[in-house]
């Protein structure tokens, strides 16, 4: 049901302890990444957990988005995910780290056979919430490998990198809801967070200390169309709507 959804997804996005605050052990490359990620442990003498540590020195210069601000970008879409309460971003901090500074973000355990190709029928409802985050955040590149099913069937988004543009560039495999309504309790948590972002308290604070201020206010403006179109939308004109490859 709706309701459970969302209290589901809340309950995933509180940041560990030893996540925010551990010491940071570099225990490998993960492969296939076309920037620098790396495999480390963040321990306490309480706890410790595995997490993925993008350092900005590491990231790939592009040239629709400004040097060195990826990492930061990884950590808005959590913040932003937080405030809504959905859709499961694992949580990530911005930390100094053996490179200098990067992104921690929470590793998650999941099943390297899954993907939103396989899971889109029976997780529908998640994927109506990951696909009205994307379309707020401007995600440039929401591949179906960038969903994970982790080993207790919950889905976690992950790569959030490329958000945030203040030009259209969505690209997404996830267009399956075109011209739907939107979930009504997901929309008043979009409303919720608009309202704070015309504030400029709660969450507007919190990615104006990681995005540009053109950025935030680009995020804002999304969030009214989205609310006032109250459905799903088609891929912009003349954007391309696909990222490649699509998993």
């Amino acid at each position: 049901m709706p309701g459970n959804e969302r209290a589901s997804s809340a309950a995933g996005l509180s940041v560990p302890a030893a996540l925010a605050t551990g010491e940071i052990e570099v225990l490998g490359a993960l492969p296939e990444s076309s920037n620098a990620a790396l495999l480390v442990r963040c321990a306490t003498p309480d706890d410790s957990v595995l997490a993925v540590y993008k350092p900005m020195r590491g990231e790939a210069p592009l040239w629709d988005f400004p040097d060195g601000t990826l990492h930061r970008r990884e950590v808005a879409a959590f913040e932003l995910a937080r405030a809504l309460g959905w859709p499961r971003v694992p949580p990530t901090v911005l930390r100094e780290g053996p490179f200098g500074p990067g992104s921690v973000q929470l590793f998650i355990s999941f099943d390297p056979s899954e993907h939103f190709f396989t899971l889109e029928v029976e997780h529908a409802e998640t994927f109506r919430r990951v696909a009205m985050f994307d379309l707020a955040v401007n995600n440039a590149d929401r591949k179906g490998g960038h969903c994970l099913l982790d080993e207790q069937r919950e889905i976690w988004v992950i790569d959030h990198g490329v958000c945030f543009a203040v030009e259209p560039k969505l690209r997404t495999v996830i267009w399956t809801f075109v011209d739907e309504p939107l979930p009504v309790d997901a929309a008043e948590d979009l409303a919720r967070v608009r309202t704070e972002l015309g504030r400029g308290d709660g969450v507007a604070a919190t990615l104006g200390a990681l995005l540009a201020p053109d950025e935030v206010d680009a995020t804002a403006v999304r969030i009214d169309r989205l609310l006032a179109e109250g459905r799903f939308p088609e891929p912009e004109p003349g954007v391309r709507p696909f990222p490649w490859p699509p998993i």
